[in-house]
């Protein structure tokens, strides 16, 4: 018979043999959730969750809007009614591959490669105003091959990483480096005027302003910053006649239907048609190039036509909601730093969204914002999707579980 010792011996390496076995089948069963993930999706925030289902209901939904504005366009013009679809596809992958990555980096690394890469846009910035694309009047693009850049786009997102970088730390850092700083973003808001491209300037400025004033910066100084930006525009509207004419076609766009004002009396048209419940999907009549700019800019003027004003009532509650769970997540996070990267996220993707369907609905004069995941252009698509995965990782940072995570994968490589 054997031994009492022999039997605990055998029995103890089944044990193992079990365990590594179950090990096993648990790592070929969920290879994606282990690998890919931050965070398990079962220790995820609600808010965080929620984020990312609307996100990409947005994506998608944005896709579907943009083929009916384009099909017909593109057929005329490309030959293919599906051009712009495709292309915005791809962006859109590219844009999720960000979108992904943001989720699983650091907000600390993050903050590392802001100053370098806010420093190379920047340079490309200025280099619109010496070998850049003109169009309709402004040089906002860099052709390189086959890739058409527009850098004040993409500038977007590190703003918001720079500026929640310098105002949470603004009671510690010296002085020499608020003026540093400052003087950075006053230039750069100059630059981008210059392009002229007045409403990205001016809502950049907004963004930086909103969040300085979630930092808890003096009034008095936000005040003083918001009049020296109402008067930068009021001198950039002076001496740009295009911006002028705008704001003069945005007062009365029926006085010259022809000309200023037809862009606006288009899309105010485009909305009118839509009636409680819209035309349908597809059955926008002013996109058949009655509407100007139908794919870009304008977008919102063919929603409003095809889905009337419930559907308009609907993507006001879908941007209240986006909102209120960047909102919830700026509450829930525990450094400064994070909280106001939510404000600025939430702030860029509603702030635009509203500033845009206010311009089609001719309650702010006409400026070049697109609307977030929803108009033509990659630049665009990709600053917001890379926003979006910022504040989702603001939420699972919140959760303080990541950070117990990397501890003890550190202090295992210590072992």
């Amino acid at each position: 018979m054997r031994s009492l010792s022999e039997k605990t011996t055998d029995g103890h390496s089944q044990f193992r043999k079990g365990l590594s076995r179950g090990k096993h089948l648990e790592s070929t069963r969920t290879p994606f959730l282990k690998i890919n993930l931050p965070l398990a999706w079962d220790l995820w925030p609600a808010e965080a969750r929620l984020l990312i289902a609307l996100i990409a209901f947005w994506s998608l939904a944005g896709l579907l809007v943009l083929g009916s504005a384009s099909w017909w366009v593109a057929s005329r013009e490309m030959g293919d009614g599906a051009y712009y679809i495709k292309r915005q596809l791809i962006w859109m992958i590219s844009g999720w591959g960000l979108l992904w990555l943001s989720i699983s980096t650091n907000l600390r690394k993050w903050n590392q490669i802001t100053g370098p890469t806010i420093s190379l846009i920047y340079i490309l910035i200025s280099a619109t105003l010496i070998i850049g694309t003109t169009v309709n009047g402004a040089s906002r693009w860099l052709i390189l091959g086959p890739i058409q850049l527009q850098p004040s786009e993409l500038i977007k997102p590190f703003i918001i990483l720079q500026s929640a970088h310098i105002f949470a730390n603004w009671r510690r850092i010296h002085a020499d480096q608020k003026i540093f700083w400052m003087g950075f973003f006053v230039t750069l808001l100059l630059l981008i005027l210059k392009q002229p491209n007045l409403s990205t300037a001016a809502l950049i400025g907004i963004l930086i302003w909103l969040m300085a004033l979630a930092a808890g910066i003096k009034l008095t100084s936000l005040l003083g910053t918001a009049l020296a930006g109402l008067s930068l525009g009021s001198i950039s509207i002076f001496f740009n006649e295009y911006q002028r004419l705008r704001l003069v076609s945005f007062i009365d766009p029926w006085q010259d239907q022809q000309g200023s004002g037809y862009q606006l009396v288009q899309s105010l048209l485009a909305i009118g048609s839509g009636g409680w419940f819209g035309e349908g999907y597809g059955l926008s009549t002013q996109k058949l190039q009655y509407l100007p700019i139908q794919s870009t800019d304008f977008i919102y003027a063919v929603f409003a036509e095809e889905f009337g004003f419930a559907g308009s009532l609907m993507l006001l509650l879908f941007l209240l909601l986006i909102a209120f769970l960047g909102l919830r997540v700026a509450l829930s996070c525990k450094s400064n730093q994070a909280r106001l990267i939510a404000v600025g996220c939430s702030t860029i993707l509603v702030g635009q969204s509203i500033m845009n369907i206010a311009v089609a609905s001719g309650v702010m004069p006409t400026t070049g914002l697109p609307l977030p995941m929803v108009s033509y252009g990659g630049n665009s698509l990709l600053s917001s999707l890379l926003i979006s995965g910022l504040l989702i990782r603001c939420s699972l940072e919140s959760t303080g579980l990541l950070e117990k995570r990397n501890h003890k994968r550190r202090h295992k490589s210590i072992m």
